[in-house]
């Protein structure tokens, strides 16, 4: 996809034909007036997360002490800082403020436990502002918007890494019957103070795409609707020009890996519920990017914020086309698998009624911490030429030998490779320690052998 470098200033703005527009670029900006060159560039704010940031945990390790921690270094730092409620397990939920505008800007993460990547975004934002008082866009920012936050909105579920609280009940599906004490809190905090723009923050599957492409979606916007007809309003519009800014800063990092949500209704949600109440929001969801760690999305989100802060201060996003925001690619998914053995021979040493046969072999990791060794699974079995693999490798001049049980969807992704011109009896006891494989794959890595199968990408 063609990088799009705009001008810092536009003189004169042309009707374009919009089918040509999409025959030439994916993700097209479209100004409606001049803009004005904006205080802070995204690689400025990319620049200043990679001096400053204080979260020095990959957010996927971070539990709720960490996240206390990360709170009484703010507080140190002067923020206000409250707790505003518990949740079902009696953990302690914080709200961070900031700022003294009339705008009220209420951001909230991790809802979802195992979604943790915001949270992290949210900290070195909050310690960002509170530090740099003297700068003139911070004090605009200041002057301009009352923010605040509610990271870890779920700390029983991060506690244990999973998308439910205690009650196994989904936060983000509790809006109208709340049943949680974690949503109870958060209609509450909205409803008392009734912010005038709304973020919510989550992580999608990491091999969502975006669009009908096979790149993954690092990074997906939605402006929540809240109704059921499709009628938009001035919020919902004004949203779409934010996410508009703040895809155009992204692009400088991520261009072509940036996707829109899906925008189904959910009558059950907090964020459709919340553009209902009068509080339109913003949903973020954070994906993941090969060969890019955890940090770099934290810094990606930081980008985002303060990008989408900085258009509603100065302006700009009112000068921006909703239809950069509508050209947005939609996310996708089942086009894309972690790794793939392509052609391999498949020797299925547990079912004696199977010969060998050649097949392309899909394997995906499990989500978990960063810390735990990956759990990998197969995907699927087959000729696979509609699936992708992140790293994919030619495995035609090989056996492949399941480690435990035998190949099919859903059974541990952990493989022996043997070279085809090796003769093999696979009936021997203990296959793996008596004749030594080539090659070992387990839970998503090499642990003999890496580089002995030509990688393909």
């Amino acid at each position: 996809m063609p990088k799009i470098i705009l001008p810092k200033s536009v003189e004169s703005v042309y009707l374009i034909d919009m089918q040509k527009v999409l025959l030439l670029f994916s993700i097209p900006f479209i100004l409606l007036t001049n803009f004005e060159t904006r205080a802070q560039s995204a690689k400025d704010f990319a620049e200043i997360w990679e001096k400053n940031h204080i979260s020095n945990i990959l957010p996927s390790n971070a539990r709720h002490k960490d996240l206390q921690k990360y709170l009484a270094a703010l507080k140190e730092m002067g923020l206000k800082i409250d707790e505003v409620g518990r949740s079902y397990a009696n953990r302690e939920i914080y709200q961070i403020e900031w700022g003294k505008g009339a705008t009220r800007v209420f951001l909230w993460s991790q809802m979802h436990g195992d979604e943790p990547t915001a949270t992290s975004a949210l900290i070195d934002m909050f310690a960002y502002l509170q530090q740099n008082g003297d700068k003139k866009w911070v004090k605009k920012f200041e002057e301009t918007f009352t923010i605040r936050a509610v990271p870890m909105l779920n700390p029983d579920g991060t506690e244990l890494y999973q998308r439910r609280n205690l009650q196994g009940i989904d936060i983000n599906r509790d809006a109208t019957n709340l049943k949680t004490p974690e949503g109870q809190l958060l209609k509450k905090l909205r409803d008392e103070w009734s912010p005038q723009i709304g973020f919510n923050l989550h992580n999608q599957q990491d091999l969502t795409t975006a669009g009908d492409s096979t790149r993954q979606a690092a990074i997906s916007f939605l402006a929540v609707l809240g109704n059921p007809n499709g009628i938009t309003n001035a919020g919902h519009e004004r949203n779409k020009r934010v996410i508009g800014a703040m895809t155009l800063a992204l692009n400088q990092f991520i261009s072509g890996y940036i996707g829109r949500y899906d925008e189904d209704y959910n009558a059950l949600a907090f964020g459709d519920n919340f553009s209902a109440w009068g509080t339109p929001v913003i949903l973020i969801e954070t994906g993941a990017l090969y060969g890019k760690d955890e940090m770099f999305l934290v810094k990606m989100n930081f980008v985002a914020f303060l990008s989408a802060l900085q258009s509603i201060a100065e302006g700009t996003e009112s000068k921006l086309s909703p239809i950069n925001y509508d050209l947005l690619p939609l996310n996708t998914s089942g086009k894309l698998a972690y790794f793939i053995f392509r052609k391999a021979t498949i020797v299925n040493n547990s079912d004696a009624g199977v010969a060998p046969f050649v097949s392309d072999v899909a394997v995906n990791l499990e989500r978990r911490r960063a810390e735990l060794l990956a759990l990998t699974y197969v995907r699927d079995v087959g000729g696979l030429p509609n699936l992708t693999g992140l790293e994919e490798y030619d495995a035609s001049d090989f056996y492949l030998v399941p480690r435990f049980g035998k190949i099919k969807p859903g059974e541990a992704g952990e493989f022996l490779f043997y070279k085809k011109s090796r003769t093999v009896d696979w009936k021997t006891p203990n296959l793996e320690s008596s004749v030594p494989p080539d090659a070992i794959f387990s839970q998503g890595k090499w642990l003999k052998g890496e580089g002995v199968l030509q990688k393909k990408n």
